[in-house]
């Protein structure tokens, strides 16, 4: 039995089922609006820089890799950026920068003055520079006369020489620690004397033979009385070597002497040394024989 309906009910259906509607749609259209809003916020987002202190500012250009000032260099790591767009930095003056072959040339030493000190690795020539007891050699001294070489001699096999035998008053003696020697007696209230030595060169042999014979002179002051000074007479080259005559002064007394330095065919030169006080200087003579009569035993 169908009931009838109430007047002024419509006949739609019922009220809740419309406000469910409603709100399906308002929820849509809310889903909607918000996913917009996300959208536009994320593009705005990517769109400004990472830090807002970044915004409207240029490119940042890394420094120069040669410092404007001659101070020394920072001690951070060098920049790896681009190079700098701005004005160049000043360039170090030619002067403090070293050329290659400033810094590959070997330094050089300035030559010794007599009575200098030397510093460690000195060579044998510098020490002869730095010896206040042994001048410089003039460029240019008298030539000596020497005679003929005598006949007698005496035979060094050991430096490969042939040395002058003198006669009376000369004697030969014991030869230790030389490999010949002879001398003059002894003065009464005196006990320097005449001396005839020769042996292997006990230096260090140079190039020059001249710078070899000055080096030998040097070396015979270890034979002459204490703060003993060299004045140079002669130097000329003689057969196979070199000589020197000069007189060494020590106080008021003095000794005549010379050194010959011949290449006797030996691993080092030989040396003949001869030494004539001035108590005995009637004997001076005998220096000149020695000189000319030195050579080599081939």
């Amino acid at each position: 039995m169908r009931t009838a309906d109430r007047p002024g009910t419509p006949a739609s259906s019922p009220r809740r089922s419309r406000i469910g509607d409603l709100r399906m749609r308002v929820v849509y259209r809310g889903f909607a609006v918000v996913a917009a809003v996300a959208v536009a916020a994320v593009a705005v987002v990517l769109a400004l820089p990472t830090r807002p202190d970044e915004a409207g500012a240029r490119p940042v250009a890394a420094p120069s890799a040669v410092p404007a000032s001659s101070g020394p260099p920072s001690s951070g790591p060098p920049s790896s950026g681009p190079p700098s767009s701005g004005p160049p930095s000043a360039s170090p003056s030619p002067s403090a920068t070293p050329s290659p072959s400033a810094a590959t040339a070997p330094a050089v030493r300035p030559t010794p003055t007599p009575g200098a000190s030397l510093a460690p690795g000195y060579t044998a020539m510098e020490a002869l520079y730095a010896d206040a007891r042994v001048p410089r050699l003039p460029g240019k001294l008298r030539r000596q006369s020497l005679p003929a070489a005598t006949k007698r001699v005496l035979k060094d096999s050991r430096s490969g020489l042939a040395v002058p035998r003198l006669g009376k008053p000369w004697k030969v003696y014991g030869a230790a620690p030389f490999t010949t020697r002879q001398m003059l007696p002894k003065q009464r209230g005196d006990s320097r004397r005449g001396l005839l030595v020769s042996c292997p060169l006990p230096i260090e042999a140079q190039k020059s033979p001249r710078d070899t014979a000055l080096l030998a002179a040097r070396w015979t002051l270890n034979h002459h009385p204490k703060d003993a000074k060299i004045r140079w007479f002669a130097s000329q080259r003689v057969q196979g070597g070199w000589m020197l005559l000069y007189q060494v002064a020590y106080g008021k007394r003095s000794s005549r002497a010379a050194v010959v330095v011949v290449e006797g065919g030996m691993a080092k030169p030989g040396l003949t040394f001869v030494t004539v006080p001035d108590t005995q200087r009637s004997r001076w003579r005998d220096i000149s024989r020695v000189l000319s009569g030195v050579r080599d035993l081939g």
